[in-house]
């Protein structure tokens, strides 16, 4: 082997992500075929990623901008089974979807996927409590049909008498009752930033800001891409035996590219999420809610509570869907049915919308309606779709694409082996977290801190904890975000991805919907921490805050506009984020970072 093979080997067997295994992964795409590339950064295509690497494949995995910056960090941020959808009598999906809680909670990310405990409130006698309770049986025997337990406690029925002891902030007057069941939750984008930095560790040649272009074929097949790296502007060519769009709600658009019609047609449906302090009302459980479209969660988020979701059609830009003022008012006027103190718009810290890639068949349905299965295809020779699904059930949309993708292979691939490989962080989480407070007197920190990065980094932790150890003000934290530390800042850059002022303050922290100002007073000392690390001038500096302030101020403009064509034009006068130009080579990146640690 080479001097060069064997620098390749050690970057792909890195926990880290940074600029530095960005460059290699780029040279190695650009010199050498692939098996599998992956277009698409979302959960599902760092999940295919991930997949396709364990199975011992050479794996490619580009993102048009930042991983999870679509769909997969703007979700309701819970790992469920679908409750709801027991009443569309889906009953394979909620299995499925169950199952996967279960392996999530207990042996993939256990560090980033925690049980959540919600109450659906009854407000007629008798029936309801049968009928409500009912489903949550079959859902609680659902998540026991799997080859594991499910991670929860079983649902309990609750008197008007307890619930006022337990969820003191609801307006009794209007509710008889209760009944409470589990499900779980995850900080969606930092899951996908792990499970990107999972797949590059397995061998996966991963790289933000690369975006496809175009298809290249050879009469009607697929055998690559042509690639556009973003930062430094270079266009080249991916060779790839097969390809997966794994784009979401951008999977048209990509199949375009072919010049062929697609199999199926994904319509995108906007979700509205509320961001409010834990201070504001009561309650020991988060709140499962009817409405008359649909069903509206308040889930319990550190010291917030996130409510959502709406759910109508959106047909406007895709990369930065809007709310409006007529969707927060929706949801405040519905959770205020419940709630003893009513929720204002003074209330409301942070406010997200995302879309929900949804398989449609035609014109005449509402979202709400739309199925949430997924559904693959080979639409061209060496072009795998993948599309529809949830974040829940990621790993077997990405097992279900890859199978695909190796069947049009020659040779035997092994099978998928994704249920057994924990994500980074996993292994030795919970004897750490024994350890918490030992590790807490260590480093003189206090043991909420090392609770805080535990349950963000897993054992991976450490490695925050030794730049504490070489720059103790790497401890201090972000202004106007307490929970927030400036290590978490330069990690961000150095192992998980961030190129970008916006990567790390809307995906590796969620400052952006966490604080009253949403991360402009902690805006400037971020960059700054990046600049050390990304090699950034006082102009990029600058530029990188300008923007994310800007980006800041159009969606709050958007927000107070009443429907989605005046706050979509209002979301679009922020500008595009703005590239280096050029990032450095990998011998100086490598340098740069090591005297920034």
């Amino acid at each position: 082997m080479n001097g060069s093979a064997k620098q390749r080997k050690r970057v792909s067997r890195s926990r880290k992500l940074g600029p530095k295994q960005r460059a290699a992964a780029i040279s190695s795409m650009r010199e050498r075929e692939v098996d599998v590339l992956v277009i698409g950064g979302g959960v599902v295509g760092a999940g295919a990623a991930l997949d396709a690497a364990t199975r011992g494949l050479r794996v490619g995995l580009i993102e048009a901008r930042d991983f999870a910056s679509g769909t997969s960090s703007r979700s309701s941020k819970l790992i469920h089974g679908g409750i709801r959808y027991l009443e569309q009598m889906n009953f394979s999906l909620v299995r499925e979807a169950l199952i996967e809680r279960g392996l999530l909670l207990q042996r993939i990310a256990p560090h980033l996927v925690k049980p959540v405990k919600f109450l659906y409130p009854l407000q007629t006698p008798i029936a309801e409590r049968f009928y409500i309770g009912a489903g949550m049986a079959m859902y609680d025997a659902f998540s026991y049909t799997g080859f594991m337990k499910p991670g929860v406690p079983r649902h309990r029925h609750y008197t008007k008498k307890q619930l006022v002891k337990q969820a003191p902030g609801l307006d009794t007057d209007k509710i008889i009752g209760g009944l409470a069941y589990y499900d779980a939750q995850v900080d969606d984008a930092r899951f996908v930033s792990t499970l990107a930095r999972t797949a590059s560790f397995y061998g996966a040649h991963v790289a933000s800001r690369v975006r496809a272009e175009g298809f290249l074929k050879v009469g009607e097949r697929v055998v690559g891409v042509q690639a556009h790296d973003l930062e430094t502007g270079e266009r080249f060519e991916i060779r790839a035996r097969q390809v997966v769009n794994a784009t979401g709600v951008w999977t048209g658009d990509t199949q375009a590219m072919v010049g062929t019609r697609g199999q199926f047609r994904v319509r995108a449906s906007k979700g509205v999420h509320l961001v409010v302090p834990r201070d504001r009302f009561h309650s020991s459980m988060g709140l499962l809610l009817r409405t008359d479209r649909s069903v509206l969660f308040v889930i319990p988020w550190g010291r917030h509570w996130i409510i959502g979701t709406t759910d109508t059609d959106w047909e406007l830009d895709k990369a930065h869907p809007a709310a409006t003022a007529a969707d927060i008012d929706y949801i405040l006027d519905n959770v205020n049915e419940v709630l003893m103190t009513k929720l204002t718009r003074e209330d409301v810290e942070g406010v997200y919308a995302g879309l929900r890639p949804l398989l449609s068949a035609g014109e005449g349905a509402s979202t709400a309606s739309l199925s949430r299965e997924h559904h693959v295809a080979h639409t061209v020779p060496g072009l795998v779709i993948i599309a529809g699904g949830k974040f829940t059930t990621y790993r077997v949309m990405a097992k279900d694409a890859i199978d695909e993708a190796a069947a049009a292979m020659d040779g035997k691939v092994p099978p998928s082996c994704t249920e057994e490989i924990p994500l980074l962080g996993a292994e030795g989480y919970r004897a750490a977290w024994n350890k918490r407070a030992k590790i807490a007197r260590a480093f003189g920190v206090h043991k909420h801190r090392i609770e805080h990065l535990l349950n963000r980094y897993g054992v991976l932790t450490d490695e925050l904890l030794e730049i504490i150890r070489d720059d103790p003000s790497m401890l201090e934290p972000l202004p106007g975000a307490d929970d927030y530390i400036r290590a978490e800042v330069l990690y961000a850059c150095l192992h998980e991805g961030a190129l970008h002022l916006d990567d790390v303050l809307a995906r590796r922290t969620r400052i952006s919907i966490e604080s009253w100002d949403r991360g402009v007073a902690a805006a400037p000392v971020a960059a700054e921490i990046m600049a050390a690390a990304l090699g950034w001038d006082a102009e990029q500096v600058e530029r990188e805050v300008n923007t994310y302030n800007r980006r800041v101020a159009a969606e709050i403009d958007s927000q107070q506009l009443p429907d989605d064509e005046s706050a979509d034009r209002a979301r679009l006068e922020a500008p595009e984020i703005i590239p280096m130009g050029s990032l450095p080579t990998q011998a100086t990146v490598g340098t740069r970072a090591s005297d920034a640690q």
